[in-house]
């Protein structure tokens, strides 16, 4: 069989017979049970699931009908909760927790078609930057193993880039979707937020996640976005905005559109192969047919900190569910109820997790909330003012994901400030709620880079359309971890 690496691929050969979805799920299968102890990118694989749900593909198919995503394998991030398979989100306090419905995001894939062959790896309750951070283990970038994937959607990427599956859910609360689309050279996408349901989505800052599809082409992006987007009565914060038809847009000229070059992200700590990489993507969108246009955001300096006290704070409340007594982790005879929450929730949550949750409570605490969370959130409003008044003037804005190629393993965990620093270019549109993507623009020292592209709100259609065309021109999306070259 000739493995397609695409949705758009894979769709074409069921569509013409060269295989079955059985026959492509149980390829994916038996590439992850082969591959996946080397990356470690997937936690769980959900075989009789994904067997079941690629027969059905099969008559569907054959009776002529089924979804625009019948039969294609994916993996979901395990923080997206799936009826009768774990769901941990990364966490020994979930270790045991087999979910007994699923989010709307999976619901909406699962009726479109697509095959569930599994859960992907992540950092803790999505809290990092490099996917060290999982109850389960660190993820490998297949590009360099001795590389992190990035965070907090690593096993994502690592699993597309590495050929598990053909696409894979992700979430971004501050970048987790796109710089470890970056580090691991596939295509990822945040939504406008409350563009896609949270809802069975486990919560890490409520005001700030967002799921997304991660995959190697714009295309495909497109596809999956379109199927997960959706208003949800059941979600608060979902938007009921009607959903375009994104693959429609996706090849439309680009004459006409005026990109943002922002002079705060092209600064004095971007490695000088990144600004290359990046500097080159631009102007290849420039040969065809779009204008550059300088804008400022001037408080992006500020973006981080204002991040990291806001997210920590929404963090601390949202898990302070997990308390040992409905479910999670539970720690063995409590002598009273005191230390049933002590130590279940010291046993329970990892270091990262631990230390969010007390920087947040620290913020939100009387006599602090006015100097820290007050302020962050007034900042967080001067960012999104610099982003309307940058749009005024651009359609979209263009730049780096992260100041780097991916960094060996290891190499920042005792230093959490340049950990948090690898977030500067992501975090900004993230507290804004814009849509922003990462695609592949090419390689320094062997390791992908990413161009990061941010739209206006709901312009999600703009951002793939200009993904779509750099990606006709280039092949950069389709490089094999394997042999760095075309798939």
């Amino acid at each position: 069989m000739s493995t397609p690496v695409t949705i758009e691929g894979a769709l074409r050969g069921l569509a013409a017979g060269e295989y079955s979805s059985v026959e492509l799920t149980r390829h994916f299968l038996d590439v992850i049970r082969e591959r996946n102890p080397v990356l470690n990118a997937v936690i769980s694989t959900t075989d009789d699931i994904a067997i079941a749900q690629a027969e059905q593909a099969d008559r569907d198919r054959q009776a002529g009908r089924g979804g625009p995503l019948a039969g294609v394998p994916i993996l979901h991030k395990d923080i997206f909760c799936t009826e009768g398979a774990r769901t941990s989100a990364g966490s020994k306090m979930l270790d045991n927790f087999v979910s007994p419905y699923s989010a709307t995001a999976v619901e909406k894939l699962t009726k479109a078609g697509a095959i569930m062959v599994g859960k992907a790896n992540m950092d803790e309750f999505a809290m990092g930057s490099s996917n060290e951070n999982s109850f389960y283990g660190v993820v490998r970038n297949p590009w360099q193993t001795d590389r992190v994937p990035g965070g907090s959607s690593g096993g994502s990427a690592a699993a597309v880039a590495a050929g598990f599956c053909l696409a894979a859910t992700g979430t971004d609360t501050g970048g987790s979707i796109r710089q470890p689309a970056s580090f691991c050279g596939i295509t990822g996408i945040k939504p406008t937020y409350g563009r896609v349901s949270r809802w069975g989505m486990i919560a890490y800052g409520s005001s700030l996640d967002q799921a997304g599809p991660m995959t190697r082409t714009a295309a495909d992006a497109a596809l999956m976005l379109q199927t997960m987007a959706g208003f949800d009565h059941r979600d608060s914060t979902s938007l009921d905005e009607p959903v375009p038809l994104f693959t429609e847009a996706l090849d439309q000229p680009l004459a006409g559109l005026r990109i943002g070059l922002c002079k705060e992200y092209l600064q004095d700590g971007l490695d000088s192969g990144v600004e290359t990489q990046v500097q080159n993507a631009i102007r290849e969108l420039e040969g065809l047919g779009a204008s550059l246009v300088e804008v400022s955001l001037p408080h992006t300096q500020y973006a981080v900190p204002a991040y990291y006290v806001i997210a920590p704070a929404e963090c601390s409340a949202n898990l302070s569910r997990f308390d040992g007594v409905r479910f999670g982790h539970r720690c063995d005879d409590p002598v009273d109820l005191e230390d049933l929450y002590t130590r279940s929730r010291s046993e329970g949550f990892g270091r990262e997790v631990r230390q969010r949750i007390m920087v947040g409570a620290f913020a939100l605490s009387a006599g602090y909330y006015d100097a820290y969370y007050r302020k962050a959130q007034q900042i967080r409003r001067l960012i999104k003012n610099d982003f309307i008044s940058a749009f005024k003037t651009v359609d979209l804005i263009a730049g780096p994901v992260a100041p780097s190629t991916a960094f060996p393993l290891g190499d920042m965990t005792d230093d959490p400030v340049a950990m948090y620093l690898q977030d500067i270019f992501t975090v900004p549109s993230s507290l804004a709620g814009l849509p922003a993507m990462s695609i592949p623009a090419g390689f320094s020292d062997n390791l992908p880079v990413g161009l990061q592209l941010i739209g206006n709100y709901l312009d999600e259609g703009r951002m793939l359309n200009a993904a779509h065309q750099f990606q006709q021109r280039t092949d950069w999306h389709l490089r094999s971890p394997d042999t760095g070259e075309v798939s």
